[in-house]
């Protein structure tokens, strides 16, 4: 389970301790009541969109979360086929017939199908 996140407010304050004090990330975490990691991680995620200190005042502490967390895209659904299980249960059932031998026969009539 993923951990929380602290409140920009928070945030904030590791940025400034870090940047505008020149704590170190030890010192940031103690004075924080957070964990060291966790100090690196909200350093190393502002350093990668460019926030510097002072922080913009045209930063709020959603437009700080916006950039900080950009949302995920949406995965595109998945193209491919599933195939009916009954059929292929019957066919395997028969005399000689293998998975292999279904592929090829599937293949040959649709070429991108399954793999």
């Amino acid at each position: 389970m993923p951990a929380q996140r602290l409140a920009m407010r928070q945030v904030y304050e590791v940025l400034r301790l870090t940047w505008g004090q020149g704590l170190r990330e030890r010192k940031t975490a103690q004075s924080l009541g957070i964990s060291r990691p966790a100090v690196a991680e909200y350093v190393h995620r502002a350093q990668a969109t460019g926030v510097s200190w002072p922080v913009p005042t045209t930063y709020d502490a959603g437009a700080l979360e916006r950039l900080l967390y950009p949302s995920v895209p949406a995965r595109a659904p998945a193209t491919h086929v599933v195939p009916d299980g009954a059929p292929v249960h019957r066919e395997l059932k028969r005399k000689g017939g293998t998975l292999f031998l279904l592929w090829q026969e599937s293949k040959a009539v649709t070429p991108d199908g399954m793999q």
